[in-house]
């Protein structure tokens, strides 16, 4: 058997279960979305609908960057404090430097959060570093050195100039451009993951790493190139958000790598890799949206949101060994 057609057999093995766990988030989402909506009307407004898809749309570019690492069965805890230094890095550029051309202002994010992913990626692929470990340790160190470039002040709106705040507040043909950006990057990590051999290749190592290796996959090259997209969306993010949020400050996006985590495993990616579907992840970016509004809408104290999204990543990580056990058992039925 070829290489790219042992690929797509490991692929194959889980296409069905990763179907079912996308399809399943649907519910969920449309039930509370009409539990809030017979609360308060103004939920399924086109002005708070357009907020919604707005911060879904952050969220769903750091989490399809977060679903490349864990697909392989990694993790990157670092993808809050990636986007928060970028954020301050550009910010702070732009503060200084009001003339220079906006149109840079992606391009350097992702040239920033693409350095902090090749560390990421050095430590673990190359370094061998467990993921958990050497992600946590860059959490803190990237959070470390947003505190000293920045001595802990913010770059407020009235320092920005207005062409980078512009960068997420125009629309094309009515639609948001923030929104636009997030469906390139599905698209474009669709058609990766879809249609490309590294995409097969980034399902194989997660799948079954020793299986990989034995059908000719560079599983070195694989696990740097994740890390390094991990770290580019969180760049890329960070522009968008300190320009949508017209401010950088050195405690943005705390936590935001629990929100990427959450989108990407309650979307139905499968958290030991190897399984899930980029679908899902948006999903479950806009279900963890809808959830932080709806709370805001309902004027409920948003510690509330960190307790729901706490419960709803451990229903799904539950889900997610039921079903993997439960078509382990079949798999070796048929077998």
């Amino acid at each position: 058997m070829g290489r790219v057609g042992s690929v797509n057999e490991l692929k194959e093995k889980t296409y069905d279960i990763s179907r079912l766990r996308e399809i399943g988030i649907i519910f969920p989402l449309f039930l509370f979305g009409l539990i809030i909506a017979l609360r308060n009307p103004y939920f399924i407004s086109w002005e708070n609908l357009r907020y919604i898809f707005l911060d879904a749309s952050i969220l769903t570019i750091v989490a399809v960057g977060e679903m490349m690492v864990i697909l392989t069965g990694g993790i990157d805890l670092s993808v809050g404090s990636n986007l928060a230094l970028t954020g301050m890095i550009v910010s702070m550029l732009y503060r200084d430097l009001p003339n220079f051309p906006v149109i840079l202002a992606p391009l350097i994010g992702i040239l920033i959060g693409g350095i902090c992913g090749t560390i990421n990626g050095l430590f673990v692929a190359k370094g061998k570093v467990i993921p958990i470990i050497a992600t946590l340790s860059t959490m803190y160190i990237f959070r470390g050195i947003v505190y000293i470039i920045s001595k802990g002040r913010w770059v407020n709106a009235h320092e920005m100039p207005e062409g980078y705040k512009l960068l997420t507040r125009v629309e094309i043909l009515g639609i948001p451009i923030l929104v636009i950006y997030a469906i390139i990057v599905f698209l474009l990590f669709y058609y990766l993951l879809n249609y490309k051999a590294i995409g097969r290749s980034i399902y194989a190592v997660g799948n079954n790493p020793q299986s990989a290796v034995y059908i000719g996959i560079n599983r070195v090259k694989v696990l740097f190139l994740v890390y390094l997209i991990s770290g580019i969306l969180a760049g890329l993010g960070g522009v968008l958000y300190t320009s949508r949020f017209a401010s950088a400050e050195s405690s943005a996006a705390m936590g935001f790598e629990l929100s990427a985590i959450s989108a990407v495993v309650i979307g139905g990616v499968k958290t030991t890799g190897g399984a899930g579907k980029i679908g899902g992840v948006v999903l479950g970016a806009l279900l963890l949206t809808m959830i932080v509004n709806g709370l805001n809408v309902m004027k409920i104290s948003p510690f509330y949101k960190l307790a729901l999204q706490g419960l709803m990543f451990l229903i799904a990580v539950i889900v997610d060994s039921l079903i993997a056990e439960r078509y382990q058992k079949g798999y070796r039925r048929r077998a």
